[in-house]
C-alpha cells in the first residue's frame, strides 16, 4: 500500500506491504531509513535546519525541521526494533528551486543541518543525491529496503 508523506511529515512502519514515497523535494530533504533485521523501515520529508525556539517549545511541526524530526524518525525506528548500527540511511533533495541568486541557499542549509545532526550521533549515509537544481521523488519499499528516486520529466527510476 503506497502511504504519501506530505512535506514537514514523517511515516516509520514494519509492514511489509507499505511502500512510502514523497514527491516534489526542492530544497526539502528526503531521509529514508531501514533496518534490514527488524524490517523497520521511516520517511522523512523535512523543510527547514532548524526550529525556531518557540515552536520546539510548543512541540509544532516537528517533522517540518531537520534538528527535530530527525531524531523523531529515528527514535520511533528503536521504538519498532530497529538498532542504530543496522540502520541503512539514505537521503535525497535539497536542490537550489526559485532561488537563482542562492539569497536563501534553503537546499545548502537543510543539506549542512542534516549532515551535522548525522555526525553528531555517529551515523553514516549510506547513498544520497542533494544538490543541483531539480525536484525529485522519492520512494521506500519497506519489504525490501529498496530506495527509488524519480526526475519530475517522468524518467525512468533508479534506485539509490
Amino acid at each position: 500500500m503506497n502511504v504519501v508523506i506530505g512535506v514537514a511529515d514523517c511515516c516509520v512502519t514494519c509492514q511489509s506491504s507499505d511502500v512510502l514515497v514523497t514527491y516534489a523535494l526542492g530544497s526539502c530533504i528526503a531521509v529514508s531509513i531501514y533496518d534490514p533485521v527488524a524490517r523497520v523501515g521511516g520517511l522523512l520529508h523535512f523543510m527547514l535546519p532548524e526550529a525556531p525556539a518557540d515552536a520546539a517549545q510548543t512541540g509544532k511541526n516537528p517533522y517540518m525541521f531537520a534538528d527535530s524530526g530527525i531524531p523523531m524518525m529515528f527514535h520511533e525506528a528503536y521504538d519498532k526494533g530497529a538498532q542504530k548500527g543496522r540502520v541503512r540511511v539514505r537521503v535525497a533533495g535539497g536542490a537550489q528551486i526559485m532561488d537563482e541568486q542562492g539569497v536563501f541557499n534553503i537546499g545548502k542549509r537543510n543539506c549542512l543541518a542534516m549532515r551535522k545532526i548525522f555526525w553528531k550521533a555517529g551515523v553514516m549515509v549510506q547513498a544520497e543525491e542533494t544538490g543541483g537544481k531539480l525536484p525529485r521523488t522519492m520512494r521506500l519499499e519497506i519489504a525490501s529496503g529498496r530506495v527509488f528516486l524519480r526526475s519530475p520529466d517522468g524518467s525512468a527510476e533508479r534506485e539509490l
